[in-house]
């Protein structure tokens, strides 16, 4: 920003789990591993995680971050309350059940700055991830919702090029006797050794564990919390499309891999269950996330997310808010809340304190 940029990571962090209410209280600039560590401490457990533990949960929450799954939903539907500082500093608490509560979860930071949040937890569970190599293009192209509906999360990742898809990993409950593993097996082989490394994610060791049980802290994020994640040189862009578009949508995007392989270090397609939060990018409607982790050449990277978003068109994308996504987008044309949004703005901060060019330029303000 070339603005003013306030950090809440410097507040003291404490994390409060009530067991009673199956709730976490945490600061805003906490990360997920931290919170998750206390809750896990607890006897408890988060209902989904990003594949990234170190994001600021306020962050996280306020872009629509999600993990993945079916019939999991993104970070943002766990907030049972918000803290926020208002433009005039006084604090201001949201509750779920509130009339404004929908509407502040996911705000990218116009509504106040985010300085608490509250959490629903659940019962602890165990999990399995297992990576298969051998997803073929048109398996998944005739059932993309059967794949990616496989165990309790399942991520696909891709270059868009090859006979084969890439890489698939699914992460399954323990003891889970709906969803097989055996099934994951039979459509894609067998999966790799719990030790091997990942051709598309890397072959160091900061990937969580695969091949045997455990709790749901260390198998659910894709990354350890203690390990350097993902490329880190990177650009990424992410867009949501109705779920019931994923064969359509898939297919579009397919025919484009000669171009974007070169300027990718993967994609990663994963499922969103959907939520009633007017701004999140799964509002209304189950999705089909489709994630692109780019080379580091943004002029390049600009002229693909063009190609990209042009290929989805018909099918009404969704952008990621905290990712790169083309200047042509506006909420009003893809979220028929928008304007519900726009009030809201308003009315809590009528002086538009907590305005950016970013906030104007989707039409927000």
């Amino acid at each position: 920003t070339d603005g003013t940029l306030l950090s809440t990571t410097g507040f003291p962090d404490p994390v409060v789990v009530d067991p009673h209410a199956r709730t976490v209280t945490v600061r805003g600039g906490q990360r997920y591993a931290v919170v998750a560590r206390a809750v896990h401490e607890a006897g408890l457990a988060l209902p989904n995680m990003g594949s990234l533990p170190h994001i600021s949960t306020a962050g996280a929450v306020a872009t629509g971050t999600h993990g993945s799954g079916t019939a999991n939903q993104a970070l943002g539907a766990a907030v049972a309350a918000l803290v926020l500082v208002g433009p005039d500093g006084a604090l201001r608490t949201v509750r779920r059940g509130e009339p404004d509560h929908p509407g502040s979860v996911v705000a990218l930071g116009a509504l106040g700055v985010v300085v608490e949040v509250e959490l629903d937890l659940v019962a602890p569970y165990d999990l399995r991830q297992e990576l298969h190599l051998d997803l073929r293009w048109d398996d998944l192209l005739a059932d993309p919702v059967g794949v990616l509906g496989l165990g309790f999360s399942t991520s696909v990742f891709t270059r868009w090029s090859g006979d084969l898809v890439g890489e698939v990993l699914v992460k399954a409950r323990v003891p889970d006797p709906g969803r097989d593993l055996d099934r994951a097996a039979g459509l894609m082989g067998e999966a790799v050794a719990a030790g091997a490394g990942s051709p598309l994610l890397g072959l160091g060791d900061s990937m969580t564990l695969r091949g045997t049980d455990g709790p749901w802290i260390e198998r659910l994020p894709h990354f350890r919390h203690d390990r350097e994640p993902s490329q880190g040189d990177e650009i990424q862009s992410e867009w949501f499309v109705p779920l019931e578009q994923a064969g359509p949508a898939l297919a579009a995007l397919s025919g484009l891999g000669e171009e974007l392989d070169p300027l990718l270090h993967a994609s990663e397609l994963r499922t969103v269950a959907a939520d009633d939060l007017w701004l999140s990018p799964a509002q209304g409607h189950d999705s089909l996330a489709l994630h692109f982790t780019w080379r580091n050449r943004p002029a390049e990277v600009a002229a693909a997310v063009e190609r990209v978003e042009a290929a989805l068109a018909p099918f009404a994308p969704r952008p990621h808010w905290g990712k790169v996504f083309g200047p042509g987008f506006t909420a009003a044309a893809a979220y028929e809340r928008a304007e519900d949004f726009r009030a809201l703005r308003r009315r809590v901060d009528p002086d538009g304190v907590f305005v950016n060019e970013f906030v104007q330029r989707v039409g927000l303000a």
